[in-house]
């Protein structure tokens, strides 16, 4: 994800439309065209939509464009205006919402999950810490299935498909161009997911990457995110801490540790993990490295126990350092 800024990028293309669409699954699909196309991140997209006083929070982003049902009036109004789109564009969206709502006999106001609704009176959200720091409440991990999505260019009203990462980011793995939740595993621990954790010497304070028993507490949602090809960031959705990127440090008391950081970046090598496929490809083993270091993703001394760190270091081939990456549906 990319650092907020004040001004949207000029488009090389015209602006997907959505005058293809004639189902709630590619109305929603020709949204994610129009994200990529935007060139912003769901971060970017909540700090323009605060400018525009709306209050649209990225994690809000992320489900709602993983959803295969017809999003609410306000979130598509506020998610055009946020893309840089004016008047004219909003009227066009939302009326093509409504033609898709009367043919599914479906009320404008009874489609989609409520927890995609856009507050009418919130205020934008403060400015938030940058890092995460010692949460108290977790959600359970959701993901994004890619069953019967359709192609993003057929979509897009220009001649040229919207820019973006390639149909298959990463080698092995079915996620979607525009990015999947998941669940990442330990390899020789599938029982362990890997989540948020305490640095167990104690002399980092803040929460760190480890793994815990999957049935034993309330995750952190976690989005992988393509940048390039088999590249991706590696966010958590937290519910009050919003979205934080694992971040790989290089230096301190938590050196090698990794931590979700707010401050996500898609132009930050520390924040970028390369997947490699490793193995038979029926297995679905993957190694994680740091595109910073080029090291691996391992547990702190091949430890076998609920709460041992993620941490990175040589490349040395041990059980330890692979891992297993499932793709979940939504909520």
């Amino acid at each position: 994800m990319s650092q907020m800024g004040d001004a949207l990028a000029e488009p090389t293309t015209e602006a997907p439309g959505p005058e293809r669409a004639s189902t709630p699954a590619e109305y929603t699909l020709a949204l994610r065209a129009l994200r990529i196309w935007s060139g912003l991140t769901y971060r970017q997209l909540e700090g323009k939509a605060n400018a525009h006083r709306d209050a649209l929070p990225a994690s809000t982003i992320a489900t709602t464009l993983g959803r295969a049902t017809l999003p609410r009036e306000r979130f598509v109004d506020a998610f055009i205006r946020a893309c840089g789109l004016g008047e004219e564009e909003v009227d066009r969206w939302l009326r093509a919402r409504q033609r898709i709502a009367t043919d599914e006999q479906a009320p404008a106001d009874d489609v989609d999950g409520s927890d995609s609704q856009v507050p009418p009176s919130e205020e934008p959200h403060p400015v938030r810490h940058l890092r995460w720091r010692r949460a108290v409440a977790l959600v359970v991990a959701v993901g994004l299935g890619a069953a019967g999505a359709l192609s993003l260019s057929n979509l897009s009203s220009g001649s040229e498909p919207p820019a973006g990462p390639p149909a298959m980011p990463v080698t092995g793995l079915h996620i979607l161009a525009v990015g999947s939740w998941a669940r990442i595993h330990p390899a020789r621990t599938p029982e362990f997911c890997l989540t948020e954790g305490r640095d167990r010497t104690g002399r980092y304070k803040t929460a760190v990457a480890a793994q815990r028993h999957c049935t034993e507490t309330v995750l952190p949602r976690v989005f992988l995110e393509p940048l390039s090809k088999d590249i991706v960031q590696i966010q958590w959705h937290h519910p009050k801490y919003s979205i934080g990127c694992l971040t790989v440090l290089p230096t301190g008391q938590g050196r090698n540790l990794l931590e979700p950081r707010n401050d996500c970046a898609d132009n930050n090598k520390a924040q970028q993990f390369r997947l490699e496929l490793f193995g038979p490809p029926a297995a679905g083993h993957f190694r994680l490295h740091p595109v910073s270091t080029g090291q691996c993703l391992s547990l702190r001394d091949e430890d076998t126990e609920a709460g041992a760190e993620i941490v990175q270091g040589r490349c040395s081939g041990a059980t330890d350092q692979e891992f297993l990456i499932e793709l979940i549906p939504p909520a």
